[in-house]
């Protein structure tokens, strides 16, 4: 008589959308970036505490060796942070995380596309108008138009997160402490916002996130982001609107 032996499987494998931020290095000096990251550590400690970061050398004139690369690593886990990669770059930088035993996320890879990638220019483009002048912003812009919308009916619980994959998102209830919405698109909150949301996730930075009542611990635009130990009385439980505008996160009462 033969005998079957079931065998289960050791473990499931899925990838999925995680919050991972984004450390960009901007002078090779781990002193500084450990003072820097511990600083921002100790202004939102539930937020940045052992937060698993990605190391971005694409804003160095050029790429550090080895050695300063594993200095600048020890530096953010010395200031509470964990490392967990490099931020996608050239083969250079993927020769490096190979050696430093990192994988290069590639979350981060439209941001470092060249320019020479754009299409090329006509040889006799048509004569073009001038541009009429700016027009005052009085107001935040108003957000841009997707074809499709991901729906969460309900409450998103501390510990959840809601990922809208290429398009916006909207949410009819409360976000909670310690709960993560994140859109591709732009994110609509019809409920209070006490956790943390993230629009933009792929770099849109014409994203826009609308909350009813805002009691926000972060919100992220195309990777720009402010943290919220204490609301402004301002805008605390208030429906607001945040957009960029260049590289400033604003907020404004709606």
């Amino acid at each position: 008589m033969n005998a079957r032996a079931e065998i289960a499987d050791a473990c499931d494998l899925r990838f999925g959308q995680v919050g991972i931020a984004c450390v960009r290095v901007r002078r090779v000096d781990a002193a500084a970036l450990c003072n820097e990251l511990e600083r921002r550590v100790h202004a939102a400690p539930q937020m940045f505490s052992r937060a698993a970061v990605v190391l971005d050398l694409s804003h160095l004139p050029d790429l550090p060796d080895d050695g300063a690369v594993d200095a600048l690593l020890e530096a953010v886990r010395s200031a509470g942070m964990l490392p967990v990669g490099l931020a996608y770059g050239t083969s250079s930088t993927e020769a490096l995380a190979t050696r430093m035993g990192l994988p290069l996320i590639a979350k981060f890879r439209a941001a470092y596309e060249p320019a020479a990638t754009a299409p090329a220019a006509p040889e006799h483009p048509a004569r073009s108008e001038p541009a009429p002048p700016p027009e005052p912003i009085l107001s935040a812009p108003a957000a841009g138009n997707r074809q499709a919308t991901e729906h969460h009916v309900g409450a998103v619980r501390s510990g959840q997160q809601v990922y809208a994959r290429d398009c916006d998102l909207i949410v009819t209830g409360t976000v909670a402490n310690g709960a993560e919405v994140i859109a591709d698109g732009n994110i609509h909150i019809y409920g209070g916002l006490r956790g943390r949301a993230m629009a933009g996730a792929q770099g849109d930075e014409k994203a826009r996130i609308f909350v009813s009542g805002f009691r926000a611990e972060l919100v992220a635009i195309a990777g720009q982001y402010r943290v919220f130990e204490q609301i402004p009385a301002e805008l605390e439980g208030q429906s607001v609107q945040c957009w960029l505008e260049g590289d400033k996160l604003l907020i404004a009462r709606l």
